[in-house]
């Protein structure tokens, strides 16, 4: 399988070849007080690189979150593109945790900063709102598909306030969540074998049995080890589906570090858990 393939099928392979467990990197402050670094570009990259070197070449899915390279301006930034470059490199598939949504040309920008093979921040995939109205993503799909590339788009997100948008039931009985989902079975439909648009479906969100969750694409799910699920809960959140999840762990490793040892331990554990909890269903 080549670089060129679809994101969907390279994601496939690669949670085939080293289990689903996506980890972020998330460097807010008080994480980089936790490690003894400074909040500075510094501190970012010494705990970026940390964290790369520790798990990239053993999970499948690496999960930047922008918002804490950006807050440093052009010189975070740098350290993102880095953290990208080197995570690619060590094998792992680079989701980017952007949450991009707008319209028109503004979306077809946001697509290119990250969706464009030639595109300094690069990833093989993107977080993305659709809560302009699912077309206004057009641009990052038809970008996505031309470069092999993927999207993860909110559907049913565990914060407390998603509901009341989410949740909300349209003229024609369909939540706007099941609407979503719906979206993404069209463009995934044919795709062997997973399609390259994802929905992020939290761990931690409940009962899900009214959902389809069959997108025939991967379920990002965050909420695994900090925020309260455990692997083990994964079945029964996502049924059938769970074998197309990517649950991802971030506080749960990360504040193992700055020792790489202790890093590697806490993926390989919350990977073999999930990979129990997967293989019982």
């Amino acid at each position: 399988m080549s670089a060129n393939d679809p994101f969907g099928a390279r994601l496939r392979r690669a949670m085939d070849e080293r289990g689903p467990l996506c980890v972020g990197i998330d460097p807010h402050a008080s994480l980089l007080a936790a490690w003894g670094l400074d909040d500075d570009v510094k501190g970012l990259e010494r705990f970026s690189r940390t964290v790369v070197e520790a798990i990239a070449d053993r999970v499948a899915v690496v999960k930047p979150q922008s918002a804490f390279f950006e807050r440093f301006g052009s010189r975070g930034v740098a350290v993102l593109e880095r953290t990208v470059e080197e995570t690619r490199a060590a094998g792992a598939l680079v989701v980017m945790d952007a949450k991009r949504g707008d319209i028109g040309s503004t979306m077809a920008g946001y697509a290119e900063a990250f969706l464009h093979r030639d595109a300094p921040l690069f990833s093989d995939a993107l977080t993305v709102s659709p809560y302009l109205g699912y077309g206004s993503l057009a641009p990052a799909v038809e970008l996505a598909r031309e470069n092999g590339a993927g999207l993860f788009v909110l559907a049913l997100t565990s914060n407390p306030e998603g509901p009341e948008v989410q949740h909300a039931v349209r003229a024609d009985g369909r939540t706007v969540a099941a609407t979503v989902l719906a979206h993404l079975a069209a463009e995934n439909a044919g795709a062997e074998p997973l399609g390259s648009f994802g929905a992020v479906v939290g761990a931690t969100v409940g009962d899900l049995s009214s959902y389809d969750l069959a997108i025939n694409g991967p379920l990002l799910a965050p909420g695994v080890g900090a925020q309260g699920a455990t692997p083990a809960d994964l079945p029964a959140v996502f049924g059938r589906a769970v074998g197309n999840v990517v649950p991802n762990v971030s506080r749960g490793v990360l504040r193992h570090g700055p020792d790489t040892a202790a890093l590697r331990a806490a993926t390989e554990e919350f990977a073999r858990e999930i990979r129990a909890a997967v293989a019982g269903v």
